[in-house]
């Protein structure tokens, strides 16, 4: 009987344990980067990185996929979606489990997913109108994309007609649209206080589309960029004359300064140290 009451008590602290660890999952520390114009010593204007960790909830946290689509006119983009399609979806599947909203915005291609579980459940969410539109500025950006943004020999058009096969879609779970009232009308109804967004291009379709940051800061949503899970469309051939990695910095630095903060991917899945 001895031994069966240390079992006892060992199997409990063993249960309540993993209980505990469940649900502290369920929580991420998201190291919130931003960066503001000040001072030094000297008197010379600096601009400071600040990082100011947050602790969210996984059912009140959503995730935007922007435009990782099956295929792209620029066959540079084409290699750097395959390229992130795998960390992202493991990355998806690691936040789904924490109890995190996925949207996934193929822009152009909801035709695709009409019959989809997924699709089908964000058309027939109730509408949560949004709110006014905040006053807020719009500088430029520190790179030009204005050949289109390609580093590559490309072939032109608009081939895509899904998102990438590579990046799973659960159809219990999460929901499929390209626009931004509908994503709206998700975060409202799933009690969403938090949502991060990743995918492509940086520049362009992840600030600039209905649902991208510049629309849900304007909503007063809380919005972060998750710095490396997304790409530029930017060739080295245009100002600022820099590599195309530079510029992603480039535009990442752009958006915390004027738009949201970023964070790691290594917050969502917990290896950030």
């Amino acid at each position: 009987m001895r031994m069966s009451g240390k079992f006892s008590i060992l199997l409990f602290i063993i249960i309540a344990l993993a209980v505990s660890n469940i649900a502290e999952a369920k929580n991420m520390t998201l190291k919130m980067r931003s960066q503001v114009l000040e001072k030094n010593d000297k008197g010379y204007k600096v601009w400071r990185v600040i990082e100011k960790p947050k602790v969210v909830k996984g059912e009140e946290t959503a995730i935007i996929i922007t435009d990782m689509w099956d295929r792209h006119w620029s066959r540079a983009m084409n290699e750097r979606v395959a390229a992130l399609a795998p960390k992202m979806n493991e990355l998806i599947k690691k936040a789904r489990a924490a109890g995190v909203i996925i949207i996934h915005c193929p822009s152009d291609c909801t035709d695709f997913y009409a019959n989809d579980q997924a699709r089908i459940m964000t058309v027939e969410m109730p509408q949560a109108p949004p709110p006014p539109e905040i006053k807020h500025g719009n500088p430029p950006q520190p790179i030009d994309a204005s050949d289109g943004g390609s580093d590559t020999d490309d072939m032109g058009g608009m081939p895509w007609k899904r998102q990438i096969a590579t990046i799973e879609i659960n159809q219990n779970k999460d929901f499929i649209t390209d626009k931004g009232t509908e994503v709206y009308s998700v975060l409202k109804n799933k009690g969403i206080k938090q949502v991060l967004i990743m995918g492509v291009a940086t520049n362009m379709c992840v600030l600039e589309r209905s649902f991208g940051i510049h629309q849900m800061v304007k909503w007063g949503v809380n919005i972060a960029l998750v710095r490396d899970m997304t790409d530029t469309m930017y060739s080295p051939a245009m100002p600022p004359y820099v590599s195309h990695e530079q510029g992603t910095a480039l535009v990442v630095g752009f958006i915390e300064k004027f738009w949201c903060p970023s964070i790691s991917s290594a917050d969502i899945d917990g290896t950030s140290k």
